[in-house]
């Protein structure tokens, strides 16, 4: 299929106020759900699938969100193609208490989303949208240009709709070179959306490639029978990957967490703000800013939330950043505390100095042999400082079993890229 492939820099310039105004026909007209004929005239760049079963299923499933556009409103919204079709409208029933609505067609492309972003997506003025998209342009032969130019437009268009509304984009999924989803092509597109997104604050990129790639970088069949199509251990892991993001921006609920200190611990985060907590001289390690009584750090990389201390993903990609205790800790302890990593999120736990790198293990490293180690989870993090040496464990598992540290310091947080979440953080005095 050869399209008319207008100018990006036009095309990009006015697709904004295309979605938004009155070029887009109303969801609530036949013409609206109805696939056009042609090309001609409409935003985005790339190919537009027209085969008779994808025209009625595009029809049939607009028509169907038309009816409840009302109803739908302030949802959390999924737009993607078969793989978030097959999710299902309950979304296998992952996210308990959200208001969720499905918008994935089988067989669309990103042109065909983009058409359709006005009446299916922006017209629920949804509470946050989730993207996952891309694979079925490179079938029909689009280049990896193409792609990110129109998932660069969705971006922007519901950008210009409410600049407030939480983007949550997913790298594409692997494939195979067999289902004309090369490796390289799925590589080069995920590498040019992160470009695109890099900066934005209202974007959260979800390394959700990395998380299912093969050793070769295509799908693995025991989660993609069909090597293009999760099973249900493949939305398992999808599920897990985007809820600590969709947690921290408040787009589902999350559960209570009545956890009470053993005997002789003490918290060193009360769950509610960064009291006690704050940033020091990077070489002389001198307080510099005390953060007691604020949710957040002045950047927002900090934040105290669901009892939480969230190391939020930087809209740059990746930047170093650190958190300390305002108070030190001579002598022996034992530091307790539970961590969870998104999809190759990189940090680190500060005992007095030395860093204990502290990431999505099995895919970020160091420690890639755990048996233990739960991705996209809670692990148990234990640190027993004697005598000079700290002994750490993840899950009961040793890390380090005598890492020097100082006789003295501060306990500290790092963050780096991704998002990390610290919770029950708690330190103990020992003899």
């Amino acid at each position: 299929m050869k399209t008319h492939h207008p100018p990006l820099s036009i095309l990009l310039a006015l697709l904004a106020s295309t979605l938004t105004g009155s070029v887009v026909t109303r969801a609530d007209e036949p013409a609206a759900i109805t696939l056009p004929e042609s090309d001609e005239g409409l935003p985005g760049v790339g190919p537009i699938r027209r085969y008779d079963w994808f025209r009625n299923l595009w029809k049939e499933r607009r028509g169907a969100w038309a009816a409840r556009t009302a109803a739908d409103k302030r949802a959390l919204v999924f737009l993607g193609d078969s793989i978030t079709q097959g999710f299902g409208d309950d979304f296998q029933g992952a996210f308990p208490g959200a208001k969720l609505a499905n918008r994935g067609i089988s067989g669309d492309t990103t042109r065909g989303m983009l058409l359709r972003l006005a009446d299916d997506v922006l017209a629920l003025d949804p509470a946050g949208v989730v993207m996952l998209m891309g694979t079925n342009d490179l079938e029909e032969g689009a280049t990896p240009e193409a792609i990110a130019a129109n998932i660069k437009a969705i971006i922007a268009a519901i950008e210009a709709k409410n600049p407030r509304t939480p983007i949550v984009v997913c790298q594409m999924f692997p494939s195979a070179t067999e289902k004309k989803r090369p490796a390289e092509a799925i590589k080069q597109v995920n590498s040019l959306v992160a470009a695109a997104v890099k900066n934005d604050p209202r974007v959260r990129l979800v390394d959700t490639w990395t998380l299912f790639a093969g050793p070769h970088g295509d799908a693995k069949a025991e989660e993609f029978p069909d090597l293009l199509h999760p099973n249900d251990a493949g939305y398992a892991k999808w599920i897990a990957a985007i809820r600590p993001v969709l947690e921290t921006l408040d787009l589902v609920p999350v559960a209570a967490d009545d956890f009470q200190p053993e005997a002789g611990f003490e918290m060193l985060f009360n769950g509610r703000d960064l009291t006690g907590w704050g940033y020091r001289e990077q070489k002389s390690q001198a307080r510099h800013l005390d953060l007691d009584g604020r949710q957040s750090s002045p950047d927002g990389r900090y934040v105290a939330k669901h009892g939480r201390i969230v190391v939020t993903t930087p809209p740059e990609g990746r930047r170093v950043e650190q958190l300390w205790t305002t108070r030190e800790f001579p002598g022996n302890f034992e530091l307790r505390l539970q961590f969870r990593a998104t999809p190759t999120a990189d940090s680190g736990v500060f005992i007095r100095a030395p860093q204990l790198q502290c990431r999505d293990y099995l895919l970020a490293g160091p420690y890639k042999e755990l048996q233990h180690y739960r991705p996209q989870d809670w692990n148990d993090l234990v640190v027993t400082v004697t005598n000079g040496t700290a002994h750490c464990t993840c899950n009961g598992e040793v890390l380090e079993a005598a890492l020097a540290v100082p006789a003295s310091g501060p306990i500290g947080l790092e963050g780096d890229s991704g998002q990390l979440e610290y919770r029950r953080l708690r330190i103990n005095k020992l003899p």
